[in-house]
């Protein structure tokens, strides 16, 4: 599944041009060796790899990429490993191409106990409506 940076280029909200692909496997799944493109794997739980996934078509394979909501929260649970810098951009964007609402943000926040880091973010970003 892409996540985090990759996700966050694939939805059009930052024109950073991640490095890596940013890949997010089970727990305990097995992590391929690949030489190219570079990939920076991230190990996410079960149920983390099936909530709030879209999938893409993209030159006839089917790909699953973590919607615009649920890219922004888990910038923001991985900010030490992406910068939190980016995850204010992202946070930013999403809210300006209105590719996510407030209140989706909220609720995915959240679901994945990330709600008291982004809530003073998402408040200085929405305090003018």
């Amino acid at each position: 599944m892409i996540c985090l940076v990759s996700a966050l280029a694939y939805h059009e909200l930052t024109d950073h041009i991640p490095r890596r692909v940013w890949v997010a496997i089970g727990p305990k799944d097995w992590r391929p060796h690949i030489s190219y493109p570079p990939i920076r794997f991230v190990r996410f739980s079960p149920e983390a790899l099936r909530h709030h996934v879209d999938t893409h078509s993209a030159e006839g394979a089917e790909i699953r990429i973590t919607n615009p909501a649920r890219t922004v929260v888990d910038l923001f649970k991985y900010r030490t490993k992406v910068g939190p810098n980016i995850a204010i951009e992202g946070l930013r964007e999403v809210l300006r191409t209105r590719k996510a609402t407030p209140a989706e943000i909220h609720n995915i926040a959240a679901e994945m106990k990330q709600w008291k880091v982004i809530q003073p973010y998402l408040e200085a970003l929405t305090i003018n409506g």
